[in-house]
């Protein structure tokens, strides 16, 4: 079917199309895209809230996120992100985490986030050594300063906290409009 032959009032999408030419306006690009991950522990003081160093990148499209000082995605295209943050964590003391919170700052603030408390369990033993949690949300990034970084809190009884390796992870791509 070429495309003079179709009519102003409909086109059926069932039809295969034959473009020769460029097609400008179809589809959407999701980038900058960036997935990071810690390789090593990171032990982290007791009860304090502590940014994840992020310290390899699987993909960085756009070479937007620093894993060496700042560890922090800063994009230099403005638009609406998806973000999503997962938080493994250990101690040197088996069940005796009290609770554990993951965080996504925006430019230093804390935007969401989530968390489990050992006294949610009925049985109140502790939480699990390597129990993960996610946070996720979509921020609107100007494309110029604004940053994005991952952050955690661990409380415990005994033992030395920590974010575990491969278990700590952040992803986070433009959304297409």
């Amino acid at each position: 079917m070429a495309i003079d032959k179709i009519q102003s009032e409909s086109i059926n999408l069932a039809d295969n199309f034959a473009f020769t030419g460029t097609v400008t306006g179809a589809g959407g690009t999701t980038a900058p895209y960036v997935a990071v991950y810690r390789n090593t522990d990171q032990n982290v003081s007791d009860a304090t809230w502590t940014k994840i160093q992020f310290n390899v990148e699987i993909v960085d499209s756009a070479g937007a996120f620093d894993s060496s000082t700042n560890y922090r995605f800063t994009p230099q295209t403005a638009g609406y992100y998806y973000v999503q943050l997962n938080l493994g964590i250990g101690n040197t003391a088996d069940n005796s985490i009290d609770s554990i919170y993951a965080r996504i700052y925006k430019n230093g603030s804390d935007i969401t986030g989530t968390n489990a408390r050992r006294d949610w369990d009925a049985n109140a033993e502790g939480l699990n050594y390597n129990d993960v949690i996610n946070t996720s949300t979509i921020v609107q990034m100007n494309g110029s300063s604004d940053y994005i970084e991952g952050w955690g809190y661990i409380d415990v009884t005994s033992g030395t906290p920590r974010f575990e390796s491969q278990m700590a992870s952040m992803q986070i791509f433009k959304m297409t409009e």
